[in-house]
């Protein structure tokens, strides 16, 4: 089963803080992401970009434009818990 995200917070230092349906709660770093995969670096070149994070309506994605998007599964599996 996907797991859907109840809350999410974009934090300082590239950090998402999220919350899901089942109780767990992680922080995902993005910054790796940023480093890895090409789409994801205008989350660090284009100013405030980072903060504008949202949640799709099935609360399985949060995305940032129609290129920049994470699945919930993703952030679930390799969040630290908080």
């Amino acid at each position: 089963m996907i797991p859907r995200i109840k809350t999410l917070r974009a934090m300082d230092n590239f950090l998402l803080a999220v919350e899901f349906e089942d109780g767990r709660k992680v922080i995902y770093d993005v910054k790796e992401d940023i480093d890895t995969l090409p789409t994801f670096r205008a989350l660090k070149e284009v100013y405030g970009l980072f903060n504008q994070v949202q949640l799709d309506s099935s609360r399985t994605c949060v995305y940032w434009n129609d290129e920049i998007d994470l699945a919930s599964d993703s952030i679930y599996e390799y969040g630290v818990v908080a």
